[in-house]
């Protein structure tokens, strides 16, 4: 099989015939090595010559759930699974894509259906236990992880799953033991080293939280995550907000269990910025411009798109604007940082939202007087903010060990008066978080009108 014509992320061999059994271990090669565009032609061509290829359709399905690609994830592996019915970890896989594609019901069977294939599928268990969990059947999710780990005893990611349950239901402890472990199993698994470092913060452990992180930083001095996050509980070297490297490198992470993570946490801010809209008297008539600030997965999307003649979203997190595009409802997405994108669209907006975005900036006065420049006359921001209730009111906001800022009531209002808007502001309840409530704020600010501007 000739690979003329291939593109590649690294300089290519020596180009040569090859055969098709020798193409699909190279593409699988190239899919784990990291070398995505090579794989995709690669699994491209053996389906061209052999369109029922079940290895090639399979893997083909991955890569494109790999990439964001999810319907089309969908689809290949469930022709794969028709051409070779009975291939468990294809269900499992099948039950990954569908997870995150939201089809929860669908994805238990098809890990069911793994398992009944082969009820030594580790993996097979380990994805149920996620699934479960998130329909808040957390004894069945537990049990799943357990088996999970029965059958493998040296399954990390079973490990971290069991952890986070754990710790969502104040077994703290107990997740710690699993974080461990998982450090035991893979010493540089930068979800557990974060993950322990977390667990040890909700303890109240501080200083063994910045530990970990200052063991990474030795290990790997540039990796975002430990730089933010060593700021975050040592207190140095603290950011004036989380840097573009921090916010993609943990949101692509997260991209594929965005929504499902948040729904277990009783996750509440795109309502309550959706019903700040709604008691500003904004009628859902599809005649404003509007702008998602940190758009994520497009959680926002489906509750605004009323209301919006155009709605725009803005993200750092390619894999969390991958997600967003699903949803139908934007005109266009935008990655890109997001004080940068106000910037250069003066008057572009009449209401500009902003859900759990601002958590990751300490001082607001740029990004807010962006805001405020993005506005057309008489246009609104409405976004949330963790409270700090208890801190130096002249200082104003903070950064807390868990990698966020929260901001205090008068320095919020503060700000937006500076940028010539009139703030509204309501404290809630934003989510829960180890078993306790997130307080935090709603604000709404709106720019005056022409006619205000004129009178004043």
């Amino acid at each position: 099989m000739p690979l003329e014509g291939a593109t590649t992320e690294e300089p290519s061999p020596i180009i040569r015939e090859i055969n098709l059994e020798e193409a699909i271990g190279l593409a699988m090669e190239c899919q784990r090595s990291g070398r995505l565009t090579d794989a995709e032609l690669l699994y491209r061509k053996i389906l061209e010559m052999e369109p029922a290829r079940p290895e090639a359709l399979h893997y083909s399905g991955v890569l494109a759930h790999q990439q964001g690609r999810l319907e089309e994830a969908t689809a290949l592996i469930e022709r794969s699974l028709e051409v070779e019915p009975n291939q468990a970890d294809c269900y499992s896989n099948l039950g990954i894509v569908l997870h995150a594609r939201g089809k929860i019901d669908e994805a238990i069977a098809a890990c069911e259906r793994a398992i009944a294939l082969d009820p030594d599928h580790a993996n097979a268990y380990s994805n149920l236990g996620a699934l479960l969990k998130t329909q808040g059947r957390v004894v069945e999710a537990e049990a799943a992880y357990r088996n999970a780990i029965r059958l493998n005893p040296d399954h990390p990611g079973a490990f971290v799953n069991l952890g986070i349950l754990l710790a969502s239901q104040g077994r703290v402890q107990e997740a710690v033991s699993c974080y461990c472990k998982v450090i035991t199993l893979s010493p540089k698994h930068p979800d557990a080293r974060r993950l322990l470092a977390l667990a040890h913060s909700t303890l109240g452990e501080v200083d063994k939280a910045a530990k970990i992180y200052e063991d990474w930083l030795l290990e790997e001095p540039d990796n975002p995550i430990a730089q933010h996050m060593s700021a975050a509980c040592s207190g140095r070297n603290v950011p004036a907000r989380a840097s573009d490297n921090y916010v993609a490198t943990v949101f692509d992470g997260f991209a594929d269990s965005f929504d499902f993570r948040l729904a277990h946490l009783g996750y509440r801010a795109p309502t309550l910025v959706a019903d700040m809209v709604a008691e500003a008297g904004v009628e859902p008539a599809k005649r404003f411009d509007v702008l998602d600030a940190g758009c994520g997965t497009g959680l926002c999307g489906p509750l605004v798109a009323p209301h919006a003649r155009r709605l725009v979203g803005v993200d750092l997190s390619g894999r969390m604007l991958a997600q967003a595009e699903e949803r139908h409802v934007y005109d266009e997405l935008v990655k890109g940082e997001l004080t940068a994108y106000l910037s250069g669209a003066t008057e572009a907006f009449d209401l500009i939202l902003s859900a759990d975005t601002l958590v990751y900036f300490g001082p607001l006065d740029e990004v807010i007087a962006a805001a405020a420049g993005a506005l057309r006359p008489g246009g609104r921001l409405i976004f949330t903010v963790e409270e700090w209730c208890d801190g130096d009111a002249s200082i104003g906001f903070s950064i807390s060990p868990h990698g966020r800022y929260s901001h205090a009531r008068d320095y919020v209002e503060r700000v937006l008066l500076g940028a010539a808007l009139r703030p509204e502001l309501v404290r809630a309840e934003l989510r829960m978080e180890g078993g306790a409530p997130v307080e935090g704020l709603v604000v709404r600010a709106t720019k005056p009108s022409t006619a205000e501007v004129r009178d004043a």
